[in-house]
């Protein structure tokens, strides 16, 4: 079984690696924004719209107002703390020591003294020294770039929005190989743990990660709406350009 994992494994990576380098590197040029699949990508863009009016925004709304702000805080840490993991991952695979050793730290300060996450002591030790572990954003996609692999086309993938050929690919390798919440999906580091793999712990909690997310949204939501003429567009080229910056580490925002 597990050699049949490996083997599907290298297929992924080989496969994956060779649509990122056969991708076009461009990603804002003097052209505007790589976005060869505009149509289909429309398409996708008023799916998942008609989607979040429908189901995720109406459920965030639900859980923002029943959910005191404490306990909202302290369910943004606990996914925010398990979020480190793919984050060290990552910093180790970039060679990026100072991320990895920050996030190290805030993974294991959380977990022990801030109670599996639910309190971020982490950031308030950064806020109150010259320590700096604050939350780093790093993932697959942004190693890859790191590496010198470009975006390729903007993509909209159904139901989780913006990203890129890139991108794509390094969520999948995110999601099933190093992210605390969906790698029991193949069980290639936990395979002996059943329990733990089983669908009916990783579903719900994925379920609040994403239900989580949405929530946090929607005061930002309320002003893109505003701002945009065009809101495929202004998405576009937000995601993009803040690819980019994680890319070249000029960020380290959440």
């Amino acid at each position: 079984m597990i050699n049949i994992i490996h083997s599907k494994v290298v297929a992924i990576l080989l496969i994956g690696l060779f649509l990122t380098g056969c991708a076009s590197t461009k990603l804002n040029n003097e052209d505007g924004p790589y976005d060869p699949l505009e149509p289909m990508n429309r398409a996708v863009f008023d799916f998942n719209e008609m989607v979040d009016n429908n189901v995720f925004e109406p459920v965030a709304k639900g859980y923002k107002k029943i959910m005191p702000d404490p306990l909202e805080l302290m369910v943004g840490n606990f996914f925010s703390n398990l979020n480190d993991v793919v984050v060290l991952t990552n910093s180790v695979l970039q060679l990026n020591y100072e991320s990895a050793l920050a996030s190290s730290a805030r993974l294991l300060i959380n977990t022990t003294f801030g109670i599996f996450g639910l309190i971020d002591i982490a950031s308030d030790i950064s806020a109150a020294s010259d320590v700096n572990l604050s939350k780093r954003n790093e993932d697959f996609g942004q190693t890859l770039g790191r590496y010198g692999i470009g975006s390729g086309p903007y993509v909209v993938l159904p139901f989780l929005g913006p990203s890129s050929v890139r991108d794509t690919f390094g969520i999948a390798v995110d999601s099933f190989f190093v992210d605390p919440v969906t790698q029991g999906v193949t069980g290639v580091f936990m395979h002996n743990v059943d329990y733990i793999n089983s669908a009916a712990v990783r579903f719900p909690i994925a379920t609040a990660r994403a239900v989580n997310t949405r929530a946090q949204l929607l005061d930002i939501e309320k002003t893109l709406e505003e701002a945009a003429l065009d809101k495929y567009e202004f998405m576009r080229d937000a995601y993009l350009q803040r690819r980019t910056s994680l890319v070249n580490n000029n960020s380290e925002e959440k």
